[in-house]
């Protein structure tokens, strides 16, 4: 089995499961203290998910992303200096998400945000061959830079990273702006 399937099998598990223990969709449900114990519950699962898919705590790492004129970047790192266990998981799996992103596939972003359609992605795998990932190392953990001369896949990588802006509620900016 490919390391990376592992993974990806118990994320989609625990993805079912949390979408099963989500509890009724009756508007009466919301104003029950064990439907806001669930709706909690949902949260923080969401938030374990993520973290098993990409290898470190949510909690003790920060995202952004960055809007650029020919692209954008996607930066992890750890808030505390210290915390060498997720700067190195952080090391570890942007490599792997810039090589994915480079062949086009998106999967890990689906997995993370619970759906099928990031905004962005469809055309991003699409126009894989005009768009270059890079990672690289920072003190605190990784970047990937993402590239490209392309105006369609410039659109869809500003699709995508405003979209993770957005649902990782970071409040980086949404103004694109020189490299």
């Amino acid at each position: 089995m490919h390391h990376l399937q592992k993974p990806l099998i118990a994320a989609a598990l625990l993805l079912s499961v949390t979408a099963l223990s989500a509890g009724s969709k009756d508007p009466a449900s919301t104003r029950d203290p064990a439907s806001t114990s669930r709706t909690y519950d949902l949260v923080v699962a969401q938030s374990a998910h993520a973290g098993m898919v990409m290898g470190f705590d949510q909690d003790k790492t920060a995202h952004h992303f960055l809007l650029f004129e020919d692209g954008g970047a996607i930066d992890v790192s750890v808030k505390d200096a210290a915390d060498a266990k997720n700067r190195d998981a952080i090391r570890a799996h942007l490599p792997h998400i810039s090589i994915m992103f480079g062949e086009g596939n998106f999967e890990a972003p689906m997995l993370v945000h619970d759906s099928k359609a990031v905004p962005g992605t469809a055309t991003l795998a699409r126009l894989k061959d005009r768009v270059r990932y890079a990672y690289r190392e920072t003190s605190a953990g990784g970047r990937v830079e993402i590239t490209t001369t392309d105006p369609a896949a410039l659109k869809a990588v500003h699709e995508f990273l405003t979209f993770q802006i957005k649902d990782h509620k970071t409040g980086d900016s949404l103004a694109v702006r020189k490299r």
